[in-house]
């Protein structure tokens, strides 16, 4: 009887009132309960379930608090620390660490003088701190006149401050950077409506890109404990574009175009006629002359002279190996600056390239160009304002075999280079260009006597100065 009991325990167990046979629900219910609680959050990765997990209660609730709380406080104390980094310079981060150093050692060891020197330090915070109170309402405008200039010369910059609110603008101190160097500029009280303009000089000693701005305007104590900048303009751009002269038109006698003499080339269709001659298998029947067929019995077709637009290539190398020096290679990129803004002016069709570079970790030597913009004079000088040398840029040789592919319908390509670059080395660069092509190289050598000498297939053009460029090409029975 026990063992039946035992087993009549275990196997069912029913609820008080409920009929024979029905099973309770509690236990079930219970159950699914703690599955739905746990799967709310499986997957779940915020900032509760890593702390606590799945617990809930007032434990939980607890610490999940002092974590939030802890959260705030760090984000409040990081924005507080980030603005007092952003005013306080070297000295006076060391006046801050030294105060409560001060402070501990002088008052434990019972020395005076650190005491003294403690409570200097804070003072001369405080006092340094009543500087960066209140702020300035200003209206500030930065202009360059020019803002393209030729290297050699100079630019104006110039800041109009203006005051639109009504209250009184006391004095400040105005920074303006331009490109590694900086200009400070006192700005005097303004009142409501009042204007101040002042101009400085940019010297544009070297080609490229120089950064002027941000104007920003500094408030600062005279010890130079703390800094306060605020930024009022964006940053403007002056670009100092490569010397260039005037040089003769670069069409005349080098290929057929609408306006020059016709070529040598002929052709079954074209606008320029040239002759007529006997019927060949694969002629097309347009071009049959039937007068002439009628009085001669023999088909005759019409013959053209062919006729190109002009399509001027001017290569440039960035390679360090293809120049001796510096002054080459700008003289080059004054070169390239003479010959593209002249085939602009002639509105003549154009392409400049120069040497892409290899980058540093590459496996292999990258075979690319970068062409350069020609749709105004402006901005391919814009263009030639951002090229460098570079050791892993493609030397003369590759550029004239990368444009010879990519480029179509070339009829004269120059292709300038350093003196470093040797008579087989130019041999081989014009061989990459199909037959028809008039290939001239002119080559920068400060060191050489000017010339022209003529290769097979190649033109090579020495200039010490850019000037002698001009004289080159006036003289030059391919030009």
């Amino acid at each position: 009887m026990s063992g039946r009991r035992g087993f009549g325990r275990t196997a069912s167990t029913t609820r008080k009132g409920s009929r024979p046979g029905q099973e309770s629900s509690t236990r079930p219910f219970a159950t699914t309960g703690a599955i739905d609680a746990a799967s709310r959050t499986v997957g779940l990765s915020n900032a509760r379930t890593r702390i606590v997990g799945t617990r809930t209660g007032f434990r939980a609730d607890v610490v999940v608090g002092f974590a939030r709380a802890a959260s705030i406080s760090r984000a409040t104390l990081g924005r507080f620390g980030r603005r007092i980094s952003s005013v306080l310079t070297a000295p006076g981060w060391f006046l801050v660490v030294l105060v409560p150093v001060a402070f501990v050692l002088g008052y434990t060891v019972g020395w005076t003088e650190l005491v003294v020197v403690a409570w200097a330090g804070l003072v001369l915070l405080a006092v340094a701190a009543l500087y960066l109170i209140g702020g300035s309402n200003l209206v500030v405008d930065l202009s360059l006149l020019p803002s393209r200039v030729v290297v050699g010369d100079e630019a104006t910059g110039e800041i109009l401050v203006r005051s639109p609110g009504r209250s009184r603008v006391l004095g400040a101190v105005v920074e303006v950077p331009v490109g590694d160097g900086l200009i400070d500029l006192v700005l005097p009280g303004l009142g409501r409506k009042d204007r101040f303009t002042s101009q400085f000089r940019i010297p544009a000693t070297r080609r490229g890109i120089i950064a002027v701005g941000p104007v920003r305007s500094v408030r600062a104590d005279p010890l130079a404990l703390v800094r306060r900048e605020r930024i009022w303009t964006a940053e403007a751009e002056l670009f100092v574009h490569p010397r260039t002269i005037a040089i003769p038109s670069l069409s005349t006698g080098l290929v057929r175009d609408l306006e020059g003499n016709p070529t040598r080339d002929l052709s079954t269709s074209d606008m320029a006629f040239h002759a007529l001659r006997e019927y060949q298998p694969g002629d097309e029947r347009r071009s049959i002359h039937w007068k002439s067929t009628a009085k001669t019995g023999v088909h005759m077709v019409r013959q053209f002279e062919e006729t190109r637009r002009s399509h001027l290539l001017i290569a440039l190398s960035l390679a360090t190996a293809d120049f001796a020096s510096e002054e080459e290679f700008e003289m080059a990129v004054s070169v390239v600056g003479s010959l593209g803004t002249r085939a602009i002016r002639d509105t003549r069709d154009v392409t400049v390239a120069v040497s892409e570079k290899t980058p540093e970790f590459a496996t292999r030597k990258v075979f690319a160009i970068n062409q350069l913009s020609t749709l105004t004079r402006a901005r391919l000088l814009d263009g030639l304002c951002l090229v460098g040398q570079a050791p892993a840029a493609l030397a003369i040789g590759d550029v004239a075999k990368v444009t010879a592919e990519r480029v179509i319908g070339i009829s004269v390509a120059f292709l300038v280079c350093g003196s470093t670059v040797t008579s087989a080395q130019l041999r081989a660069a014009s061989a990459q260009f199909p037959a028809g092509v008039e290939v001239v190289a002119v080559v920068c050598d400060p060191e050489h006597v000017p010339g022209l000498r003529k290769m097979a297939g190649l033109a090579v053009i020495t200039i010490g100065y850019l000037e002698d460029l001009k004289r080159a090409l006036a003289g030059t029975v391919a030009v």
